[in-house]
C-alpha cells in the first residue's frame, strides 16, 4: 500500500500549533509548582510565541510571551479554554439576512459578540441583536457551533454559538460605536467586504428561509492537527 503524501503545513497551522502550544503551557503553570515543571512549560511558551511570530511578523516574542505570561492564575481560573461568543441569524418578510458592518475590522457579517456572565447563550443572542441593531428577536434553533480557528481567527481562540432568530419588532439603528452600517440584504445582493469571505453564507439564508438544517459543527481532523 502506497502512503499518501501530507499536505504541506499552512500558517494557519502554524497559529492553531502555536495558541495550542500557548494554552497546554499556560495550563500547566496554572497547576504546578515544581520548579522544574515551571521552567519547562515556560520554554514551550517561549517556542509558541516564535511559531506565532512565525505567522505576525508584526509582533515581538517577547511581547506576546509577557503578555500570555499575564494571563496565568493558579488552579482552575487558570485552565486555558477557548472564549464563547455567541451570534444571531435573523431573516425579514423578503428573505433577506441582517448584517452588520463591524466597526473593529470594516468587514459584513451577523450580528456577534461575546458571552457574558448570567446570561444564557440564547440571551446573549437577543441581547446583542437589540444592542447592535435596535431589533428585537426571539431565538428558534440552535444552527451552529463553531470553532474560529477553523475560520482563520488568529488572536482569539473561541467558539461561537449561532442561533436562528425570528424578528418580532424594534427599529433598525446601527450601534454608533461597534457597527459602522447596517442592513437586510438579499443572497444575491451581499455587500463587500463579507467576513470570511462569505463560507457562513449559504447556511445562513436555509436557516432564515426555514429549511430542515442539522446543527453544523466542525467534524473531528484525521489527524487531529493537520488541518
Amino acid at each position: 500500500m502506497t502512503n499518501t503524501p501530507e499536505e504541506p503545513f499552512t500558517h494557519h497551522d502554524l497559529v492553531r500549533w502555536g495558541e495550542a502550544l500557548s494554552g497546554l503551557a499556560r495550563t500547566g503553570l496554572a497547576f504546578t509548582d515544581n520548579s522544574f515543571e515551571r521552567e519547562r512549560y515556560e520554554e514551550i511558551l517561549n517556542i509558541a510565541a516564535e511559531i506565532r511570530v512565525a505567522v505576525d511578523t508584526g509582533i515581538e516574542s517577547v511581547d506576546l510571551r509577557e503578555q500570555w505570561l499575564r494571563t496565568v492564575e493558579g488552579g482552575v481560573p487558570g485552565y486555558v479554554t477557548p472564549k464563547v461568543g455567541v451570534a444571531a441569524l435573523v431573516g425579514n418578510d423578503a428573505g433577506e439576512l441582517l448584517l452588520i458592518q463591524r466597526a473593529d475590522a470594516g468587514v459584513w457579517l451577523y450580528p456577534t459578540g461575546w458571552a457574558d456572565v448570567g446570561y444564557s447563550p440564547a440571551e446573549v443572542a437577543v441581547k446583542e441583536v437589540a444592542e447592535e441593531t435596535g431589533l428585537e428577536v426571539e431565538p428558534v434553533r440552535l444552527v451552529a457551533v463553531l470553532d474560529g480557528m477553523r475560520f482563520g481567527m488568529r488572536h482569539i481562540p473561541m467558539y461561537s454559538l449561532v442561533f436562528q432568530c425570528r424578528l418580532v419588532g424594534g427599529t433598525l439603528k446601527a450601534h454608533e460605536h461597534e457597527c459602522l452600517d447596517v442592513g437586510f440584504f438579499a443572497e444575491s445582493a451581499l455587500p463587500e467586504p463579507l467576513a470570511r469571505n462569505g463560507a457562513w453564507a449559504a447556511l445562513a439564508f436555509s436557516a432564515i428561509r426555514g429549511e430542515v438544517v442539522d446543527t453544523w459543527f466542525d467534524p473531528p481532523r484525521n489527524p487531529t492537527w493537520r488541518a
